[in-house]
């Protein structure tokens, strides 16, 4: 690579990688302020939340990437080309390709990384992620008690606890439970844990009193330093974890195991994430062409390109939109997926097309900063 094209290289290198950390800590943050639910109501510890936040960081990525590009592109190329270092390029015999042939490099690069994340990467992430959530939901815990409230978590057994403190120890702990039978008994402690004993969930109760009222209406009475109360009804044992489309390797979504009902009823669903995971890079490139034609893709102006730049950027949303389209209407149609494709890949064309179909402006405006552009020039060409 020559010594201009690596300098056009980093020009555009520093603006997109900011912009995608900037893009990224906002959407971050948003999916932050989503998942607090999992310390608020479910008393989850602040690491579980934070690595629940991070597993969702490569799909946020792969969302994101595109908008870095165009966004960062823009504002480099806006800078070379108002600068009149383009304009030098092309003024030293630089063809077209060879002045944006970097950027679409650049992009090339980003889309392939993008490519590795949503083979590898993200279905790696998703599983993870959805093994989290599942033992967060089946966490007995955090959903058998809410402190200084009255809960249900099944029919018949109503719990009390006046605490619970960072360790997951109960406070002065209530347990009202009605049997099959009719006969009723409570529970009550002055410390409760939720563990496990011989492989089963139980409730340790110390320091308390067991109150039962049978269905014949004899009272038995007892108080206990420790006991130990059966949870394994309430444990959901049956219970699996389903991975979603999302959540699934490349493989699995284009050769779904067809005697499953569900990947059978969900065929087309499959088919279109996987067609997704592969298709959706290319608007890394179709932005980048389009940010490309934004700034080259008509003569130079002194004025500023911001009509050119707000025409380009509704037409990155719009491309972006019908996407987002296409893939929904592949759920329900196969031959949509052909579309995920052409979309980005017109789009690419048909920037690029009017990039090189532009006139050239090989013209240096030296009534600014003459010699300034003439030191570029010189150190430059």
């Amino acid at each position: 690579m020559r010594l201009i094209d690596r300098y056009l290289l980093r020009q555009l290198m520093g603006p997109v990688a900011l912009a995608t950390l900037a893009l990224t800590a906002v959407a971050l943050l948003s999916q932050s302020l989503a998942g607090l639910d999992l310390i608020v109501n479910q008393r989850q510890s602040a690491l579980v939340f934070l690595k629940v936040t991070l597993l969702y960081m490569p799909q946020l990525i792969n969302l994101i990437l595109p908008i870095a590009v165009f966004v960062a592109a823009l504002v480099a190329l806006n800078r070379l080309h108002t600068e009149q270092e383009i304009v030098v390029c092309f003024a030293g015999g630089m063809s077209r390709w060879r002045v944006i042939s970097p950027a679409i490099r650049l992009a090339c690069t980003v889309a392939f990384l993008a490519l590795l994340m949503n083979i590898f990467v993200q279905p790696l992430s998703f599983r993870t992620l959805r093994q989290e959530l599942f033992e967060v939901r089946t966490d007995l815990a955090a959903t058998l008690v809410r402190e200084g409230e009255f809960t249900e978590p099944t029919p018949g057994l109503t719990v009390y606890a006046q605490s619970v403190d960072g360790q997951g120890n109960l406070r002065n702990l209530f347990i009202h439970q009605i049997k099959p039978d009719g006969a009723t008994t409570t529970y009550t402690a002055e410390q409760g844990r939720v563990g496990r004993a011989q492989g089963r969930p139980v409730l340790f109760m110390t320091n308390g009193t067991n109150q039962e009222f049978s269905s014949r209406g004899v009272l038995n009475y007892l108080t206990f330093d420790e006991y130990i109360f059966d949870l394994a009804p309430l444990a959901r044992a049956d219970e699996l974890i389903h991975y979603k489309p999302s959540d699934r390797y490349l493989h699995e979504l284009f050769f779904p195991d067809l005697q499953q009902d569900w990947e059978r009823k969900n065929r087309l669903d499959l088919l279109a994430e996987g067609n997704a995971r592969i298709a959706s890079p290319l608007y890394n490139i179709a932005f980048m062409a389009l940010a490309l034609n934004a700034i080259i893709g008509g003569g130079f102006s002194r004025l500023g390109y911001g009509r050119r730049i707000a025409t380009m950027g509704a037409v990155a949303a719009g491309v972006r939109l019908v996407g987002f389209l296409v893939q929904s209407g592949a759920e329900d149609e196969a031959w949509l997926n052909v579309l995920q494709y052409l979309v980005p890949l017109i789009t690419i064309w048909a920037a690029l097309a009017q990039i090189f179909r532009g006139k050239v402006s090989r013209h240096i405006d030296i009534t600014k900063r003459p010699l300034q552009l003439a030191d570029r020039a010189g150190a430059r060409a």
